[in-house]
């Protein structure tokens, strides 16, 4: 990407995606921080998520801060990682 990286939790996702929307309602409702990247609007990170999904444009495709990956996760998945990453930063 041509900015800074962004540190956090990193949400690739498009405006016309509706689990991008879902999974970024369910963040901001828990309150759980991240950073928004539209790979419509970012080709650099469009060939990201393209490099870790075989090729396929999945969206979201949400990084954490301990390098794992969540792509087109349920609510409950991704429930599940955000509450791994709070106890193992306790």
């Amino acid at each position: 990407m041509s900015q800074a990286a962004p540190t956090g939790i990193i949400v690739y996702s498009t405006r016309w995606c509706g689990d991008c929307r879902r999974s970024k309602r369910w963040l901001d409702e828990h309150g759980v921080a991240y950073t928004n990247i539209d790979i419509d609007q970012d080709a650099a990170a469009a060939e990201y998520v393209r490099s870790v999904n075989d090729g396929n444009q999945a969206v979201p495709t949400i990084v954490f801060p301990d390098g794992s990956i969540l792509v087109e996760p349920s609510n409950t998945a991704l429930a599940a990682q955000v509450e791994k990453l709070s106890d193992a930063q306790q």
